[in-house]
């Protein structure tokens, strides 16, 4: 009896030992996936670009994966809040991001500590697309297109200023690439966020900004302010009379943000494609080509895993140059 315990006991032990030393992901490959609901941290607050995007994503997943999704909100710090929640995240792929230019590229140039990499702390599964930024004017700002901007600025140098969203944030990093590549000397005036740097420009406090087309096209077609250009290599689809700034001789002018869903480090390669076709068909439903197109988004073409992974790495590089002339740094 004695020895037959033993044995036994040794076998559940070497078992015990091997399963151990697997790696994290082989021990979900056995699972059914998904078997429970699936986490979608959003590293901003709700009501912004980002969440609306997240719950339209959010909503349609649900049914292709037969199993609930729900959006959990995880703001603060440029996003890095949400960022470093899913970098602590198990990777069984029951815990994703959908993550913008900020925390998957940006803040790591802009934050003087990180506690994550963009590059290595996440398992890349999709690149969804991007949303252009635009340069409006105030309505009362005597300038018709770029070129009149440049002219009227090197006119008048310190003198014309643009809004953003705060320190570092895409709007403000798009006005010194701007100032890179004209050779202009816009001022740049920082706000606690889009709403507070919109409303100055709409009552002629600041006389541009360089903001996402989704919160500016209402205020286009009401013609409260003025769009000289579309801030991305390509004009936009939601508005594809308005020329690029790149075409107004500002070439290789090309500012937008982007989104992509990331889980955490060391998921199995088969929950990541699960997850990826699964947004893929979420992509290409009627409802979500619909609300997207409404909200300015543009749809990437190259959905493989390994092109967000490879995305990411070169928009950390390009963005890190950007942020070096800006002389920004932040806690």
């Amino acid at each position: 009896m004695h020895s037959k315990f033993n044995k036994r006991g040794f076998i559940l032990a070497a078992a015990a030992a091997m399963v151990a030393c697997l790696p994290i992901g082989a021990s979900f490959a056995a699972e059914k996936f998904p078997e429970r609901t699936v986490t979608f941290v959003v590293p901003f607050p709700p009501g912004g670009p980002t969440d609306a995007m997240a719950r339209v994503l959010a909503a349609e997943l649900g049914k292709e994966l037969g199993q609930s999704v729900i959006v959990d909100n995880k703001a603060g710090a440029g996003g890095n809040i949400g960022a470093e929640f899913l970098e602590r995240a198990k990777p069984d792929g029951y815990t994703i991001m959908f993550g913008t230019s900020g925390p998957l590229a940006i803040n790591q140039s802009l934050y003087k500590k990180m506690n994550y990499d963009p590059r290595t702390s996440f398992t890349p599964i999709m690149y969804v697309g991007y949303l252009p930024n635009i340069l409006v004017v105030r309505e009362s700002l005597a300038v018709k297109n770029v070129q009149d901007l440049i002219a009227l600025d090197k006119a008048q140098p310190n003198k014309l200023s643009f809004a953003s969203s705060g320190n570092g944030a895409s709007s403000h990093l798009a006005g010194v690439m701007f100032n890179d590549l004209a050779g202009t000397k816009l001022m740049h005036v920082p706000y606690k966020g889009t709403g507070p740097a919109l409303n100055d420009l709409l009552a002629g406090q600041v006389d541009m900004t360089f903001t996402d087309i989704l919160t500016a096209m209402p205020y286009i077609k009401a013609h409260k302010v003025r769009a000289l250009g579309v801030a991305t290599a390509k004009r936009s689809t939601a508005m594809p009379d308005i020329p690029t700034i790149a075409e107004q001789g500002l070439k290789g002018y090309d500012v937008s943000v982007f989104f992509g869903v990331v889980g955490p480090k060391g998921m199995p390669a088969d929950r990541v494609q699960t997850l990826n076709q699964a947004f893929a068909k979420v992509l290409d439903s009627d409802s979500v080509k619909k609300a997207f197109a409404a909200q300015g988004l543009e749809r990437g073409t190259d959905t493989a895993p390994a092109y967000l992974a490879k995305f990411i790495g070169s928009e950390v590089d390009r963005w890190s140059s950007v942020v070096k002339k800006s002389g920004v740094t932040l806690d």
